[in-house]
C-alpha cells in the first residue's frame, strides 16, 4: 500500500510526526497547526502518526477530561490545504488494537523499515 518511489523522492516535503494523543497535552493540536500553516505558505507537508498519535484519527472522538476538544475539525481541513499524504505506523495500530477501518481518513500503513526510509527521504521533519 505504500508508494516506495515516493519514499525515495520526497525531500522537499516537510514531514511532521505526531506521537501524542488528542487529549492530555497540546502537542498533537500544535503539530497539526504547524502542518496547516506550513501548507498555507505553499510548502508540501506529510504527516506520520506514530504511538498514541494514531488516536487522533479515530472516528467519534469525544472531549477530553478537561473539556479539551478533539482534533477532528483540524484534520478535516488537511485536504483543503493539500495535505494528502498521511502515514501511520503499523506497530502503533496493532499495539492499540486498531485497523485502518477504525480511522476517519485514508492512510498508508508503514512497517518499521518503511518508517526509517520515510525519515531518511525527508530533509526536514518536526516531531510533536
Amino acid at each position: 500500500m505504500t508508494d516506495s518511489h515516493h519514499l525515495a523522492t520526497c525531500n522537499d516535503a516537510l514531514l511532521i510526526v505526531l506521537r501524542h494523543p488528542p487529549h492530555g497535552s497540546s502537542w498533537l493540536r500544535e503539530g497539526i497547526d504547524v502542518a496547516l500553516v506550513t501548507a498555507a505558505f505553499g510548502r508540501e507537508v506529510e504527516l506520520l502518526f506514530q504511538g498514541d498519535g494514531v488516536f487522533a484519527l479515530l472516528e467519534n472522538q469525544t472531549t477530553g477530561a478537561l473539556g479539551q476538544k478533539g482534533t477532528h475539525p483540524q484534520l478535516m481541513m488537511l485536504e483543503m490545504y493539500d495535505i494528502e499524504r498521511l502515514w501511520v505506523s503499523r506497530t502503533a495500530l496493532t499495539e492499540r488494537g486498531l485497523t485502518t477501518d477504525d480511522l476517519m481518513l485514508p492512510v498508508s500503513v508503514l512497517d518499521s523499515d518503511e518508517i526509517a526510509a520515510l525519515h531518511a527521504a525527508h530533509a526536514s521533519s518536526l516531531i510533536f
